[in-house]
């Protein structure tokens, strides 16, 4: 009788511990697919801050390149005529240009400005004065994550870039055919391929705020002198960048990131 009662209990021993690998084995899955899809947003979240900060830079360099001179081709012809400049005197600036350029470029000191913030009428198009071009899109999802900007409605900027290709600027160069094997001598064409395409879905966006003039202290030494603070006038501007990723056939924000600093450059 004892025997015959043992009789199966090795096989419904084994299909109970295989129900409880079983149980194990889809709760591991489950949890390694929860980190998986976890880190696949952490860096999404990280390269759309470095988007951001890349917003940043680019509004700094815009506001650099017009308080120092846009550059330009020397031997192009749409260089702007100096104000008052007759046809010689435009020539004599051009062989300036020529003599003083970087590679095909040169700084069009002539160009220089302080850049300004400028009005733009509602449904009147963007103000362009050369190279200045201005207006403020306040329907962008970047411009409403900015809780703390007062006078929402007459805010006046000095320039509005808005829908900037983060790969064209600086992806894309890289991993052209001829470049990308410096960046990664293992990753094959398709590689680099799907990173491009991954890359596509990321856009930035800015806008400049002229804040009025504002006071520094440049430091500096001399091998005569001791170190002193100098006090010094400049003008102060406030940028706002974004940098947001782009999902879906509707191109739909899933993930922004918005950031800002202060900026003063001497005037």
């Amino acid at each position: 009788m004892k025997n015959k009662n043992e009789k199966g209990f090795a096989l419904v021993l084994s299909l109970t511990l295989l129900l409880v690998m079983s149980l194990l084995g889809g709760s591991l899955i489950v949890i390694t697919s929860g980190d998986h899809q976890s880190n696949n947003t952490s860096d999404e979240y990280q390269q759309s801050f470095y988007v951001a900060e890349t917003a940043l830079l680019e509004a700094e360099k815009y506001l650099l390149n017009q308080m120092m001179g846009p550059w330009v081709e020397p031997n192009d012809a749409n260089v702007p005529l100096q104000t008052g400049a007759d046809a010689a005197e435009h020539a004599a600036y051009i062989k300036t240009l020529e003599d003083n350029k970087v590679g095909d470029m040169a700084r069009n000191l002539d160009g220089r400005y302080v850049p300004i913030n400028v009005e733009k009428s509602v449904g009147e198009p963007d103000y362009v004065e050369g190279d200045r071009v201005s207006g403020l899109d306040t329907s962008t999802q970047c411009f409403k994550s900015y809780r703390n900007i007062l006078n929402r409605d007459n805010l006046k900027v000095v320039v509005h870039k808005k829908d900037q290709s983060f790969a064209d600027l600086i992806l894309f160069p890289l991993i052209e055919e001829t470049n990308y094997k410096t960046i990664d001598a293992t990753a094959s064409k398709n590689e680099m391929k799907k990173e491009k395409q991954r890359m596509e879905d990321y856009k930035f966006e800015y806008f400049i705020l002229n804040i009025g003039e504002s006071s520094f202290k440049g430091e500096g030494s001399s091998l005569k002198k001791s170190t002193t603070n100098i006090q010094r006038k400049g003008t102060s501007y406030k940028i706002f960048g974004c940098g947001y990723l782009e999902r879906g056939l509707l191109n739909e924000i899933d993930i922004l990131v918005p950031l800002e600093t202060i900026l003063v450059l001497s005037s």
